[in-house]
């Protein structure tokens, strides 16, 4: 039996875990003297409960570039390549991968998607893949084969299409590829025309979840069983299910609850979930603004693309190796002295290294600990010629505390801040006179005391002690918690509550596909309650989100299936762009 004080610890324990970005924006309003009646301890709140209705949107998205290289990778083999470049989608709630549910095609996109279909489905029945990616040899080369078109072409549309093809559509796949090989007296143009298509395909290039009554609960839906089935892979893999998980969709094996733990027991397992997490956590960390920093090579001689390109590096391989091979605690990602090096990052470090990565554990007493001291978020966060304080605050609180900074108001003046010549010489000092301006000083006051303890940084992520012959101090505070250093910030932020908090909102919309919604927090609660119990191990938010049941109920009606012409519409586009490349 659990004692009663045991149950209030938890309860405690959980009021502290689900408190807002508010209140502790707001707790230095709060700390005028309470009455004395008002001084006992608040009632524990009581532990979170799922809600017997928990649901979550069915979804049409759009594939990913990556997603989409991903899969092609396990059809074909990583050789198959997609050389186009897919429009990025719109943020939303901090996740690109939310966007994909609001994205279209433009005629422009298809038109890319068409020249990337021809491309790679030529390369699969090129003299040099046919052997091994196409199972069989045609009667005659220069003729249809019904026979050995049905071999190739049917398992393919299975695992593109991630559903088995009904026989209606096997058929018009292999009629297809029969009367391109005639006309163009070829088999294996005839199978590319055919493979062309079924890239083009809206149930290739979008996941198209489908619902159906949930049989134990009367009243509610459930994905169907290959719907689940490619939630499951795209967010653990970040690709298109594989054999065994088809597989096991059709034996029913995903929506029984044995079934569905030995299937997580094995996705959990693979080295594909390596890939999953790392998308997720670039995309968390919002690693595609990494493209674009850039530093003044007069100020930063040692930073180049080569360093930004081993920089997220570095993060995903230390977030690889916390939460996956070390199996650790999330909010230990931010205090942790444990990471990798190349010789690009270690030249920034200020020690040597030998070629290729290696291990990296900082020395006891050192400011460089956890993903805040990384050159990813220290460069990425800062200004071609120097740091900045406010965009690293800024990026803290809304990519891991789920919290938005309010954009600056049009026509401030940044001069204080900007010129290299002031008599202000250190950032600290800098701000505080730009804070003087009463428009600046509501956002500057919940950014600037987290940025300015990472000082200590210059803009390429470079130590230093002193800025302009001027020490620096780091002390700040977050949400009413001070520190002193750089490692302190790092304690501060990993004992916040809104941490894992955040965390969990982020991994559950990006699993469901889509923004989570305000009728959403009841879930969210009781998905934070079981990450902490569970140690706030990564793996473990992952299997209770997989298995929970608004991962798998959804709360409306099927998304519509794409027109059963579609298909046959792409196939004829492909078909006629390839006759008339050949002629």
């Amino acid at each position: 039996m659990i004692g009663k004080v045991d149950l209030m610890v938890r309860a405690m324990r959980r009021a502290l875990r689900c408190g807002s970005a508010a209140s502790f924006l707001v707790l230095a309003s709060l700390a005028a003297p309470l009455p004395a009646a008002a001084s006992a301890a608040p009632a524990p709140k009581p532990a979170a409960v799922l809600p017997a209705d928990a649901a979550s949107p069915a979804r049409m998205r759009l594939l990913s570039q990556e997603q989409f290289s991903n899969t092609l990778a396990y059809v074909f083999g990583p050789d198959i390549t997609v050389s186009t470049h897919f429009a990025p989608f719109r943020r939303t709630d901090g996740l690109l991968a939310n966007g994909s549910s609001a994205a279209g095609v433009t005629i422009g996109q298809m038109q890319e998607f068409q020249r990337a279909a021809g491309a790679i489905a030529a390369a699969v029945v090129s003299p040099a893949n046919r052997g091994f990616l196409v199972p069989c040899e045609p009667r005659q080369q220069d003729a249809a084969d019904p026979r050995c078109a049905a071999k190739f072409l049917v398992p393919v549309a299975r695992l593109l299409h991630r559903r088995a093809p009904t026989r209606e559509h096997q058929a018009a796949l292999v009629a297809t590829a029969g009367e391109a090989a005639d006309r163009l007296h070829d088999f294996h143009a005839g199978l590319g025309v055919a493979l062309e298509g079924l890239l083009l395909s809206p149930e290739t290039l979008f996941i198209i979840e489908r619902s159906e009554p949930d049989p134990a609960r009367p009243g509610l839906r459930r994905l169907d069983a290959y719907s689940l089935a490619s939630r499951l892979s795209f967010f653990l893999w970040n690709a298109g299910p594989d054999e065994a998980l088809l597989k096991a969709a059709e034996a029913g094996q995903l929506h029984d609850p044995d079934g569905l733990s030995r299937t997580l027991d094995r996705m959990l397992a693979s080295p594909r979930l390596e890939t999953g997490v790392r998308a997720f956590f670039d995309d968390l960390l919002r690693f595609d603004d990494l493209s674009v920093v850039a530093k003044d090579p007069n100020i930063y001689p040692a930073f180049s693309g080569e360093t930004v390109e081993d920089a997220r590096e570095q993060t995903l391989r230390t977030v690889v190796d916390h939460l996956l091979v070390r199996r650790g605690d999330y909010r230990d990602l931010f205090t942790t002295p444990h990471t990798f090096l190349s010789p690009s990052l270690a030249v920034l470090y200020g020690v040597p290294a030998p070629p290729g990565w290696t291990p990296y554990t900082s020395p006891p007493g050192s400011q460089r600990v956890g993903l805040l001291t990384q050159i990813s978020f220290l460069a990425a966060n800062a200004h071609p010629g120097r740091s900045s304080a406010t965009l690293r605050g800024k990026a803290l609180r809304e990519k891991l505390l789920c919290q938005q900074v309010p954009r600056p108001p049009p026509n401030v003046d940044f001069s204080i801040v900007e010129n290299p010549d002031s008599t202000l010489r250190t950032a600290r000092e800098r701000l505080a006179a730009h804070r003087s301006n009463p428009l600046c000083a509501g956002c500057h006051k919940i950014t600037d005391p987290i940025g300015l303890a990472l000082e200590h940084f210059d803009g390429a992520g470079q130590y230093r002690e002193t800025e302009k012959g001027a020490p620096i101090d780091a002390s700040g505070t977050l949400d009413g918690k001070a520190f002193e250093d750089v490692p302190g910030l790092a304690t501060v932020l990993r004992d916040n509550p809104l941490l894992p908090t955040c965390l969990v909102k982020r991994v559950y919309s990006y699993g469901t596909g889509g923004a989570a919604a305000p009728t959403d927090k009841p879930v969210l609660a009781w998905l934070g309650e079981q990450f902490a119990e569970d140690g706030y191990r990564l793996p473990d938010l992952l299997r209770t989100i997989a298995t929970s049941q608004p991962f798998s109920t959804v709360n409306d009606a099927a998304v519509a299936a794409a027109p059963a012409a579609a298909p046959a519409v792409a196939t004829s586009a492909a078909a006629g762009a390839a006759a008339g490349v050949r002629r």
